[in-house]
């Protein structure tokens, strides 16, 4: 029974998905959806998602596309309420969809959400203005995902010296944070705490000691 509990959720997630992207078929006007005997023909609707991703791509990846991109931008903004939720959305989105991936540079270890109780956090970013001045230079942005779903959880502004830095890469951590700590990845040599040098990313090498 547990052998077949796998397939029947791939299954199951796996029609779930092509049954939606096969709706996208509804977006065309009556009479240009391909029918068969009556009925939509199964299948149109997946090629016309995939139709759609790939022009939207190419049109937001030349001169033009990106100006239009930032008059919608500009454009929903203005609008209230909606504006400020899409802002947000967006902020968020930038950084963990970019091709260069730096939303999440480097997973550390901390101790979360007690003393003694350890959890897998990403460090995101340096902590900066008002709360630079009231904390001190020695905190970073990081965040801590849930399990397993990994798009809610918590920002935590953490001193360097209570974090650990992991060998493992940010995809190891998030598989090891979303499979509830059955995938877990190979084993590295991982440091103590305040070995924070090795945790810094790239991105923010003003960070280091």
């Amino acid at each position: 029974m547990l052998v077949l509990v796998p397939i029947g959720i791939t299954i199951w997630v796996l029609h779930f998905l092509i049954t939606s992207l096969d709706q996208t078929i509804l977006l065309l006007p009556a009479h240009w959806r391909p029918t068969w005997d009556g009925s939509l023909i199964p299948g149109f609707g997946i090629i016309l998602a995939f139709g759609l991703l790939f022009v939207t791509g190419a049109v937001a990846s030349n001169v033009f596309g990106k100006q239009a991109v930032r008059a919608w931008d500009n454009l929903v903004a203005r609008i209230p309420v909606v504006g400020g939720i899409y802002k947000s959305i967006k902020q968020l989105s930038d950084p963990v969809l970019s091709e260069n991936g730096q939303a999440f540079s480097k997973a550390v270890l901390i101790e979360f959400p007690h003393p003694g109780y350890h959890s897998i956090a990403f460090l995101t970013n340096k902590v900066e203005g008002e709360v630079a001045s009231k904390l001190g230079d020695d905190h970073v942005a990081v965040y801590i995902p849930t399990t397993p779903n990994p798009t809610g959880g918590y920002m935590l502004l953490v001193p360097r010296s209570r974090m650990m830095a992991l060998d493992m890469t940010v995809d190891q951590a998030l598989k090891y944070i979303i499979s509830m700590g059955v995938a877990a990845p190979p084993n590295g040599s991982y440091g103590s705490y305040g070995s924070f040098a090795s945790a810094v990313p790239p991105v923010l090498p003003e960070l280091r000691n």
